[in-house]
C-alpha cells in the first residue's frame, strides 16, 4: 500500500483526531484561538497521530482511546514547532507565515504554552499511570534537546555523537513514545511495545537526519522554506559535520560559516551550501539514515504479521526517500 492510499485508509480516524485537535485549542481568548488554529491550518504530515493509529492496531483498538493519545502527541509537537520558530527567528514554516512573524514573539511563546497544557489535559483523560510517565519524560527530554541545541549554534567542533544523542532527544524520542504510546493505551502485549518503541526511535532519527539533508539539498517550494535556513540560524547538522572532516573543503567551509555568524544570520548561506553539496557529506548522512531505517524494519519483525505492521514499513520506506 503506498503511503497516500494508507492516509486514505485512516481518513476517518485522522479527521476524529483533526477535529479533536481544533476543539482542543479552542480558548475564550480570540487571540490564543487564533495563533493556536493558525499552525494548525498550515497543515503537516500528521505522522505521529498515523504512528498512534497504527500501533494501536496491536492491541484491543479503540479510536475513543488512541484518539487520547494521537491528539496529545501532535499538538505537543506542535508546541515545540512554535516555540521553534521564536528560537530560530522563523519567517515562515510550511510556506504560511509563523505564529511569531503574524503576531510577535510573546504571543507565539504563549501559544506554546496553552498547546502544551491543553495537550496534557487530553492526555490526563487516561487513567493509565505508565502512559503519563513516558509522556512527561520525553518532553523533559525534548526541553533538553532544544537547550542543547542553542548551545551549540555555530559549535563546528561538535562530534557526531553529540548531534546525534542531540536529536534522538528533540525529534526521536516524540515518535518513538507515539509509537510505543498508541500499544500501550490499547494494552498490547509488553513486547510489542518495546518493538514499536524501537522502531519509532530509529524512524525518528532517520526522520531528523533526512530533514537535515533536505535543507541542504531540497528546494523553497518543496520544503517550505529557503535551503541552508539551518546554517543560517547556527544549526550544524550531520551533513555539515561530515563535509568539515573533509581537509580539501574544511577551510572554505569555517569561513563561510564565521560570516554567516559575524551576520547574525543575515548572510547569504548558499556559498555554504553549495560547498556541503560538493562534499560526501550529503551520501555519508545518506548512509547513516538508511542505517536507522533498517534497524526500524528489523524492529518489526518481532510484530505479528498484521496489515498495520505493512505500513509501518511503507511509513519507513517513505520516510528514507521523502522530498518534503
Amino acid at each position: 500500500m503506498k503511503l497516500m492510499q494508507l492516509y486514505a485508509s485512516l481518513k476517518s480516524d485522522l479527521q476524529a483526531i483533526e477535529d479533536d485537535m481544533s476543539r482542543t485549542v479552542t480558548s475564550d481568548m480570540p487571540t490564543l484561538s487564533e495563533a493556536s488554529q493558525h499552525l494548525m491550518k498550515a497543515g503537516g504530515k500528521r505522522l505521529r497521530p498515523v504512528f498512534v493509529l497504527l500501533s494501536g492496531k496491536f492491541g484491543r483498538y479503540s479510536l475513543d482511546t488512541v484518539k487520547k493519545v494521537a491528539v496529545p502527541l501532535e499538538l505537543i509537537h506542535m508546541a515545540t514547532l512554535v516555540h521553534d520558530d521564536v528560537i530560530d527567528d522563523a519567517e515562515t514554516r510550511r510556506g504560511q507565515l509563523t505564529v511569531k512573524s503574524k503576531w510577535d514573539n510573546r504571543i507565539a511563546m504563549y501559544t506554546g504554552d496553552f498547546i502544551y497544557a491543553k495537550a496534557l489535559t487530553v492526555v490526563s483523560e487516561l487513567g493509565n499511570p505508565r502512559i503519563h510517565q513516558v509522556l512527561s519524560n520525553a518532553i523533559v527530554q525534548m526541553c533538553i534537546g532544544e537547550m542543547e541545541q542553542v548551545r551549540d549554534f555555530f559549535e563546528t567542533d561538535q562530534s557526531i555523537r553529540n548531534y546525534l544523542l542531540r536529536i534522538r532527544r528533540k525529534t526521536a524520542l516524540l515518535i518513538a513514545i507515539s509509537c510505543q504510546l498508541g500499544a500501550l493505551a490499547t494494552d498490547a502485549p509488553k513486547r510489542h511495545s518495546d518493538a514499536l518503541y524501537r522502531f519509532g526511535y530509529n524512524v525518528g532519527m532517520a526522520f531528523q537526519i533526512t530533514d537535515d539533508l533536505l535543507d541542504i539539498c531540497g528546494t523553497e517550494k518543496a520544503i517550505g522554506k529557503p535551503p541552508g535556513s539551518d546554517l543560517r540560524q547556527g544549526n550544524i547538522t550531520l551533513p555539515v559535520l561530515y563535509a568539515l572532516q573533509d581537509p580539501a573543503l574544511k577551510d572554505r567551509l569555517l569561513a563561510e560559516i564565521r560570516l554567516i555568524r559575524q551576520s547574525e544570520g543575515a548572510a547569504d548561506s548558499s556559498a555554504a551550501v553549495r560547498i556541503v553539496r560538493e562534499s560526501r557529506g550529503i551520501k555519508d548522512s545518506e548512509k547513516m539514515a538508511d542505517r536507522y531505517i533498517a534497524k526500524a524494519v528489523k524492529a518489526l519483525g518481532e510484530l505479528p504479521d498484521l496489515t498495520a505492521k505493512k505500513n509501518l514499513a511503507e511509513i519507513a520506506r517513505f520516510v528514507a526517500k521523502r522530498s518534503y
